[in-house]
């Protein structure tokens, strides 16, 4: 691609590079100007445009965007249509998005006018909702930089999504003295909301004191369900506690217990009768994402989560603090400190 000034003698074919107003309308960016738009120019007055000049096997940013965005769908990927050098991509279930780091890497690798921006790793998206976008910067690149994309997705998927499935799911909440009804009933609201975009439900609802004979019985009176969940009075900080004692009593076994994400630290992933079991740490009793959520949405969406996979969620695991949490990471200023500094200034 040839990119700079160019005479209107030269320019029909020619690339605008920036919109032009004219008194008979407005030529926008990206126009291939035909002999009609050159006659309009010359007419304004106009003697040379800022545009680009394909070369042999360049290809426009729309016909490289399409190219790419194509060879990109599939997996449960959607292409849009190709617009200003850019082709979106979106979910057409829903699930969690999985890239390749690798693959997208290399592509962006390519050529500087190529890009390609994804969201990130395990990110849970609705049907209909934006996972990538391809966006080529020049006007034109060459054809055989998008022939090298295109080959190398092709060969390796730059990424896919995994679909979500409707799964019923049995919730048990243990109870201390003292523990208000309203706190189980907000609790299985905001897990029925979790449970929303995989279109699961609860199935059944147990609530038991805070023993281990107690949960135990519990976890054996349970009808068939495909995950449970366990949300303790008390939270689980060793494997000797309540909950990963009655699911070991029950015949089940504790795969893993914490997790290097914060919020979620105190989660405990186990199995009984060969299907998962989650005690959800204590803040998962809020709305806000935490490493439960991780966990949890991995599992609606079938895909395996062992102890290794848990210990390799430390990365990026630093997540927004929830101002309900009891032990915050750091304590808050009283009100006396906060009114102390706006004085200050």
């Amino acid at each position: 691609m040839i990119f700079g000034d160019v005479a209107l003698a030269d320019a029909e074919g020619a690339i605008l590079a920036h919109s032009k107003a004219l008194d008979r309308g407005r030529l926008k960016k990206g126009t291939r100007l035909s002999a009609d738009d050159v006659a309009r120019l010359r007419e304004a007055g106009i003697a040379t445009v800022v545009a680009a000049r394909l070369e042999p096997g360049d290809l426009t940013e729309d016909e490289a965007a399409a190219a790419i965005g194509a060879a990109l769908a599939g997996a449960g990927v959607r292409a849009g249509a190709a617009a200003t050098g850019r082709v979106n991509l979106f979910a057409e279930p829903a699930g969690l998005f999985l890239p390749d780091r690798g693959v997208v890497d290399a592509l962006n690798a390519i050529d500087p006018g190529i890009t390609l921006a994804t969201l990130a790793e395990h990110a849970p998206v609705g049907a209909g909702q934006m996972v990538a976008t391809v966006k080529i910067i020049p006007l034109a690149v060459p054809g055989a930089a998008v022939d090298r994309a295109v080959r190398l997705v092709a060969d390796r998927a730059a990424f896919r999504l995994a679909p979500f499935a409707a799964r019923r799911l049995a919730l048990i909440q243990t109870e201390l003295p003292g523990v208000k009804p309203s706190v189980l009933d907000k609790t299985r609201r905001a897990t029925e909301a979790r449970l929303a975009l995989s279109g699961s439900t609860i199935g059944e609802e147990i609530r038991c004191a805070h023993d281990t004979a107690a949960l135990k019985d519990a976890l054996e009176r349970l009808g068939p369900a495909d995950i449970t969940l366990v949300f303790g009075a008390s939270a689980v900080i060793d494997a000797g506690d309540v909950i990963p004692a009655a699911i070991v009593a029950a015949g089940g076994a504790v795969d893993h217990l914490g997790m290097p994400v914060d919020p979620g630290n105190l989660l405990l992933l186990g199995r009984l009768e060969g299907r998962p079991v989650l005690g959800a740490p204590g803040c998962a009793r809020s709305p806000k994402e935490n490493g439960f959520d991780w966990v949890l949405n991995r599992l609606l969406a079938d895909l395996a989560v062992s102890g290794e996979d848990i210990r390799r969620m430390g990365v990026g695991g630093l997540l927004m603090e929830i101002a309900s949490r009891p032990q915050p990471r750091e304590a808050l200023p009283k009100k006396s400190e906060t009114q102390g500094a706006a004085d200050v200034g």
